[in-house]
């Protein structure tokens, strides 16, 4: 009963702030204790997460002035694996974007998801080395889509992506990526030996300069809800067409229509006890 008072008096305060902020962004450390993902991708919290070092073995951490870089442990220990691969294929410097705030949550903008710790943005853009500190605050995105003509970027876009979304999206670990459709159409021409794990990579707009990894429920986090699996098949037929934006209609017969703003759904109990620690 106290825990849904306290989060009724959160979702009073939040307007009059003008959702500036969500109380998650006041934390600035991880709780104790063993790493748990609780609730939903888009409704949860993150419990004993770890940080991902700013610098590693083929990466690098971008914009850590927003202490976003936050996850489960198995997020974390599948970052540092994926950037040892994509060193040892010679294919550039990893630049990693949010994962998490510091105990998970719901961020003020920017994202509706990242709040377990088990999503992460991987940029497409690849360095030949290390960025500077300065480099980092302000890292300026490298789109690989031409949005308004709907089609690739070639002078962007190449094998090194291509290897690197196959790299990520392999891993049994992963449940899901989220590309632009432009994207995973260039994906789909490819050639490749296997073509399983193409089910994983799926079209969503707005991601024409990074790509987006959610990994599975870990095992033993019985607090976890994991999301419905993808359709079967590649994805890369009807499915991915349906994607093409259509011809608008003429503006002045298009009636535009307010959309009511929703409240955010309440978290699980164990994570406005999370908010309280």
């Amino acid at each position: 009963m106290a825990l849904r008072v306290v989060w009724l008096l959160l979702l009073w305060l939040i307007p009059l702030q003008s959702v500036v902020a969500s109380p998650w962004e006041s934390i600035s450390s991880p709780s104790t204790g063993k790493s748990e993902s609780i609730g939903t991708y888009n409704n949860g919290c993150l419990a004993g997460g770890e940080n991902l070092p700013l610098q590693g073995d083929g990466y690098q951490v971008m914009r850590s002035h927003r202490g976003r870089y936050y996850g489960h442990q198995d997020m974390i220990q599948f970052l540092h694996d994926l950037s040892k691969k994509t060193r040892q294929l010679e294919l550039g410097q990893l630049l990693v974007g949010d994962i998490a705030m510091p105990r998970g949550g719901r961020f003020s903008s920017g994202h509706a998801s990242h709040q377990t710790g088990l999503d992460a943005d991987i940029w497409l853009k690849l360095s030949d080395g290390p960025l500077s500190e300065e480099q980092l605050i302000d890292v300026q995105p490298l789109p690989m889509v031409h949005i308004k003509d709907y089609k690739i970027n070639q002078d962007n876009w190449g094998q090194e992506q291509a290897m690197l979304v196959q790299l990520a999206a392999v891993d049994e670990r992963v449940a899901r990526i989220f590309v632009h459709p432009v994207i995973k159409e260039q994906l789909c021409k490819r050639e490749w030996t296997d073509r399983g794990w193409l089910q994983k990579v799926r079209p969503w707009w707005g991601h024409y300069y990074h790509f987006h990894v959610r990994l599975h429920c870990p095992n033993g986090d019985t607090n976890c809800k994991p999301q419905k699996a993808p359709p079967a098949g590649d994805g890369c037929g009807a499915e991915l067409a349906s994607w093409k934006p259509k011809p608008e209609p003429d503006k002045a017969k298009k009636k535009k229509v307010a959309k009511k703003k929703k409240q955010p759904p309440k978290p699980p109990d164990q994570c406005l006890a999370l908010l309280r620690k």
